[in-house]
């Protein structure tokens, strides 16, 4: 059985170990995107915690309708390619691999500087409230459908980020098609009410994450790493199931994984959990119906966890999230077996920052890595 700590091959990467930093959105950011060298520091502590790949936060492709918080980071621009490059050099310096995930808000956009207006698939207001620690206040907005020409500039975005991206250093890109932003609102049957060749059945729903995937594709070239993270729930829905049970979350993703994916990035409230009211779990559907590998997320918080659903084959690669913002050295401590501190949602309060983050450590003497 493969073992969580040791080498492992994705793609074009030799990563030493299957251990991966989660995409967490941190809103920390200069207000015009750019990243800093409080990131870096971030990012840094991850990599020299011992995780063999990081995938960044959900970085926006535009400098239209796509940055979904403020504060975010975006790879739209060349300033913002450029602010990325000495974090990523800090990564890989401290032996780990980077993958930037690309994001577009969709409708679930709490703060844009470049656009007031909010889009996505269908006129459908999400439910629930906006998320407060990532600056959000009161319901979301109702958003525009989308028009043809801004469904283009979405692609082209995804396209010049992906090549920003590339050009800054990263090994790879994530395209965020989970947790309801916009590749998911098209995946999806309650966002996506079209009408038109982007929407449909749950085939033909997938036509704008295809796009995408095959436009990156073709502009990165083939030695590039593209992989896509998808889920069933959503920021708005966290619960929510894909209609359609196993058969079509197979076909589902099949369909992505041949349109030029080098791996799926499946993120569940429980990874282990079956996907829906019984069954296998949603990564072990993935594994059974893709030959690319297959990378788990949600709620591991133990290195045991982590080797059992790789010694069950659910998985190829464990992302780690809240238990490694709680331990940014989490592959480390699971190594020499010592104690894992455990996450505290203040670390978010009043809002989920690095310097927040930072505060609470210093006031409730919590290291995010060990004392030697």
């Amino acid at each position: 059985m493969p073992a969580l700590l040791e080498p492992v091959q994705l793609g074009q990467l030799n990563l030493r170990n299957r251990t991966v930093l989660a995409p967490m959105t941190r809103v920390s950011a200069e207000p015009e995107g750019n990243a800093n060298e409080l990131m870096r520091d971030y990012y840094q502590a991850f990599a020299e915690g011992g995780f063999g790949l990081l995938i960044t936060e959900g970085t926006y492709t535009d400098t239209a309708y796509s940055q979904g918080y403020f504060n975010q980071p975006g790879l739209a621009t060349e300033i913002q390619r450029d602010s990325w490059v000495p974090v990523v050099e800090a990564v890989h310096t401290a032996g780990a691999a980077f993958i930037a995930q690309l994001m577009h808000g969709g409708a679930q956009t709490q703060g844009n500087i470049h656009h007031a207006r909010h889009v996505a698939p269908s006129a459908v207001q999400p439910g629930g409230t906006q998320l407060s620690f990532y600056g959000g206040e009161g319901p979301y907005a109702t958003p525009a459908e989308m028009t043809e020409k801004e469904i283009q500039e979405a692609i082209a975005g995804f396209v010049q980020s992906a090549r920003h991206a590339r050009d800054a250093g990263f090994d790879g890109v994530e395209l965020h098609g989970a947790n309801g932003y916009l590749l998911h609102e098209f995946i999806s049957s309650e966002f996506n009410q079209r009408t038109d060749r982007w929407g449909g059945d749950y085939r033909a729903r997938l036509a704008l994450p295809l796009a995408v995937i095959q436009a990156v594709r073709e502009a990165v070239g083939a030695d590039f790493l593209v992989g896509m993270r998808l889920s069933q729930g959503m920021v708005t829905a966290s619960r929510l199931k894909w209609e359609g049970g196993v058969e079509e979350a197979r076909t589902r993703f099949a369909m992505l994984a041949e349109a030029g994916l080098d791996y799926l990035h499946i993120t569940e409230y429980d990874v282990g959990a079956p996907a829906f009211e019984e069954g296998p779990t949603l990564t072990a559907i993935a594994k059974a119906s893709v030959s690319i590998p297959v990378i788990g997320n949600g709620s591991v918080t133990t290195g045991e966890q982590a080797q059992k659903l790789l010694d069950d084959g659910e998985l190829d690669l464990v992302a780690v999230g809240k238990a490694a913002l709680a331990n940014h050295d989490w592959p480390l401590r699971v190594r020499d077996g010592d104690a894992m501190t455990e996450f505290d949602f203040d670390m978010f309060s009043p809002m989920a920052t690095l310097t927040n983050e930072l505060a609470w450590r210093g006031v409730n003497d919590r290291p995010a890595t060990r004392r030697r």
